[in-house]
């Protein structure tokens, strides 16, 4: 039964709705109003409404609804202005589908479509990984022109966190992989006899290559995802908006001190990573009766001060782009209960993809300038 509060009259194809339209009344007159749109009433008067609140909208929403599933639209007749500025809020055209409606295009349209809305998105985050490599090069012009203060409690807490808490994850890995390695290149060089060249062959690989590469991929994996994930954070929750609100840059305050102790961090980790494979590297030589002088002496002989360099030049490299990468997806979260995960993993991802691109262009470079 419709009460006093709302009228609800069909004529023809027209409905006759006056009265207050409000969540109650637009739940009494609901069901005659979608059956009247599917019996094919297309015209609304509503110059007798008295009242329209979110509810009442929802009621125009569920009609024009019906009637564009028909191939129709809705007419809608003698509504004041100022309910009809109001009912303009909700436009149905701009509202999502339902997830189980939405419409996928197939074929090659579809397909070109999806090149295009990919193409799109990587121009996008290549335009964000610009600007922020540019406030970083201006925050680091500030601070090194004494304009703006480095924030040394940061800085020192994440050089423990990075340098401190880390260590045991690189030494641990640095350790199996030097052993794995010199087993598996023990086993394949004893067939020929010359399994003592395993020692050159590590040393040159860890310094140059797989020492400051397999750092990088952990710091990754641990730092540039923690950073990720705490100025994602303060992202969500409004910290950075509180932070321009009073004058504060974010790249200054946040940014800065995790790029800079991130970088003075893994030379040092990248250092003990190569001494931990040459301990594992040694244990293997041992255990296959090569003496400790013989085994140290091949490594260094082999290895080169070029090779040294290059390998922390590498580390320091890829320090930035673990770091920044992992600063600036924190920056760029967007809001909701999984922003701060998509931010993290495409930190993670980003990171590790970064350092096999800067790690393909070194060797380009050390092949033509013969390093």
């Amino acid at each position: 039964m419709i009460s006093d509060s709302i009228g609800f009259q069909i004529s023809g194809s027209t409905m006759n709705i006056s009265g207050r339209l409000d969540a109650e009344g637009a739940g009494e007159v609901w069901d005659k109003a979608r059956a009247a749109v599917a019996a094919g009433c297309l015209v609304v008067e509503c110059s007798g409404i008295e009242y329209l609140d979110g509810g009442g909208a929802s009621l125009f929403m569920m009609m024009k609804a019906g009637c564009r599933d028909r191939g129709s639209s809705l007419v809608i007749n003698g509504l004041r202005p100022e309910f009809a500025s109001f009912l303009e809020l909700f436009d149905l055209d701009k509202a999502a589908p339902p997830s189980g409606q939405v419409k996928r295009k197939g074929g090659i349209r579809g397909w070109i479509t999806s090149v295009g809305q990919s193409g799109q998105a990587v121009a996008a985050d290549m335009r964000e990984q610009i600007e922020f490599t540019g406030n970083c090069v201006l925050a680091s012009l500030s601070t090194a022109t004494l304009k703006n203060k480095l924030r040394w409690p940061d800085f020192w807490l994440t050089c423990e966190k990075v340098g401190a808490d880390g260590l045991p994850i690189i030494l641990l890995i640095g350790f199996l992989m030097g052993l794995i390695m010199s087993f598996q290149s023990a086993v394949s060089l004893m067939r020929f006899g010359a399994e003592i060249f395993v020692p050159n062959m590590l040393g040159l690989v860890m310094f140059r290559e797989l020492g400051p590469m397999v750092t990088a991929i952990l710091l990754a994996g641990r730092t540039g995802s923690a950073f990720a994930a705490e100025i994602g954070t303060m992202k969500v929750n409004e910290e950075l908006d509180a932070l321009n609100t009073m004058g504060l840059n974010p790249v200054s305050f946040l940014v800065l001190p995790r790029v800079l102790a991130t970088v003075c961090m893994t030379p040092l980790l990248t250092l003990f990573f190569n001494f931990m494979s040459l301990v594992g590297g040694a244990l293997v030589m041992l255990s296959m009766g090569y003496p400790l002088a013989t085994y140290c002496g091949r490594v260094f002989e082999n290895v080169q001060w070029m090779d040294f360099s290059g390998g922390m030049i590498k580390a320091v490299v890829f320090s930035f782009l673990v770091a920044g990468i992992g600063c600036q997806r924190g920056l760029v979260t967007k809001s909701g209960a999984s922003a701060v995960g998509d931010s993290t993993t495409s930190a993670v991802v980003s990171g590790i993809i970064l350092i096999a691109v800067f790690d393909g262009i070194f060797a380009v470079i050390f092949f033509l300038t013969g390093i």
